[in-house]
């Protein structure tokens, strides 16, 4: 699924392209353009001539990037739940990734306190290498598996970065070559100074297409203008049948306790089979795998009574329930449930510690233009999941906004109240998506 290509435009080309838009004087970069681009498909594509990388990184240090994603996405997903009764969503994968395309370019204590909120904790080369190669093992789990009945069942998972770049606005050629690299992006020319909106309508179409129109618009009107100097934008989307599917005849309507105590009806569905579970300290789990036994999502259930405490360890909890696992017989019960989340992260970013990004004069981004001007004005994320009996459907986005054993006893097991769940990918523990569900028929 992934669109984003890289392609070298030769001097001529740019020349002619670019009209009279001088080179920056220092020669370390590239003038972007003065090319409007009314669709993806017509924008002109500023790139490094260096191709992507795909070599392996070192596994520790794969693993290493990976481990970060649950603790971020715990803390993300504590700072947006404060006092909200809401469902909510993220992806710390697309976050981490569509940040990490900024932190190239970010220099000084800019990049000090983005390295230590997004837990980049390897020097900047091996971080992006590491990065690339988890982006790439994480979309070979694509493929095509032969079902009972001679039904196929598959599973894609699919990421894709951009970036959107102004007319004119002068890029460092090591910051494009970087991109290329390691995340297999160039940067697409258009026109926040005098047509916005048209630019703005040009990215939602490309986030669009790259998450199955799950997410048809990202950034909602008003967020560009002609202070835009560059928007990164990375999308993590997966469509995954379950290994083993959930019987809808067993599906039924059913009650589901909300943490004030009241019920809501809700479809709930059942099946009796063999997988991993682990019980802990005030909650019980179960791993439910995709097909291909590559991607899984892991289940929590907190006791009654204890949602808040277990919540407020979820950092934690991702690691201790999966090591935990053991293959048992699960009487399982699951609502069907699909929600989206929609989320401008500044506040939430900063309430975390990474500041000097947002503040312009402060923001330190010249690694991505001598001109010294960048700083982050938003981040936008919206998460969109939907969970059936057949499996999974998850679609994430995020924009970075740039301006100036005997037959054995079945435990049972009845998600019939709040609880938490991670969508993860096993060999890396890397986590594509994770969330609450506090009402399912919200």
């Amino acid at each position: 699924m992934r669109k984003v290509m890289v392609v070298c435009l030769a001097a001529a080309l740019l020349a002619a392209a670019c009209g009279e838009g001088a080179a920056p004087e220092d020669g370390a970069g590239t003038t972007v353009g003065d090319v409007l681009s009314p669709a993806p498909d017509a924008a002109m594509l500023l790139a490094s001539d260096v191709e992507r990388s795909q070599a392996e990184a070192p596994a520790d240090d794969v693993m290493a990037v990976a481990g970060e994603d649950p603790a971020f996405g715990a803390a993300l997903l504590a700072a947006l739940g404060a006092g909200s009764d809401a469902n909510l969503a993220v992806s710390p994968l697309s976050i981490r990734l569509a940040l990490a395309m900024a932190y190239a370019g970010a220099e000084g204590e800019t990049a000090t306190q983005m390295a230590e909120v997004l837990g980049y904790n390897l020097p900047a080369g091996r971080l992006h290498a590491a990065l690339n190669a988890l982006d790439l093992a994480i979309e070979d789990r694509t493929g095509t598996f032969p079902g009972e009945g001679g039904e196929e069942r598959s599973i894609e998972v699919s990421i894709s970065n951009a970036l959107w770049g102004q007319a004119g606005f002068p890029i460092r050629q090591d910051f494009l070559d970087t991109l290329a690299l390691d995340y297999g992006a160039g940067l697409r020319v258009l026109d926040f100074a005098t047509t916005a909106e048209a630019a703005r309508q040009t990215i939602n179409d490309w986030v669009a297409g790259e998450t199955n129109d799950r997410i048809p618009e990202l950034i909602p009107a008003g967020v560009l203008d002609a202070q835009t100097l560059l928007v990164l934008t990375n999308t993590v989307y997966l469509l995954a049948d379950w290994a083993l599917p959930f019987d809808s005849q067993a599906t039924a309507d059913g009650a589901f306790t909300r943490l004030d105590g009241s019920t809501a009806t809700v479809p709930l569905m059942h099946q009796l089979f063999s997988t991993d579970y682990a019980a802990g300290d005030g909650w019980q789990a179960v791993d439910l795998p995709y097909v291909g036994g590559e991607v899984s999502m892991l289940v929590v259930v907190p006791d009654e009574g204890r949602f808040e405490e277990i919540e407020g360890e979820a950092a934690g909890l991702f690691g201790e329930a999966r090591a935990a696992l053991a293959s048992a017989d699960v009487q399982l019960t699951l609502p069907r449930f699909e929600f989206r989340t929609q989320a401008s992260l500044p506040e939430t970013l900063r309430s975390l510690g990474m500041v000097d990004a947002f503040v312009p004069g402060a923001a330190d981004f010249t690694g991505i233009s001598a001109e010294g001007a960048l700083f982050i004005s938003d981040v936008i994320h919206e998460v969109f999941v939907s969970v059936n009996e057949a499996g999974t459907e998850a679609a994430a986005a995020t924009a970075v906004v740039m301006g100036r054993g005997a037959p054995p006893v079945a435990v049972e097991l009845s998600v019939d109240r709040p609880f938490l769940f991670w969508l993860y990918d096993r060999a890396t523990g890397s986590v594509l998506f994770m969330g609450r569900v506090l009402d399912p028929a919200a």
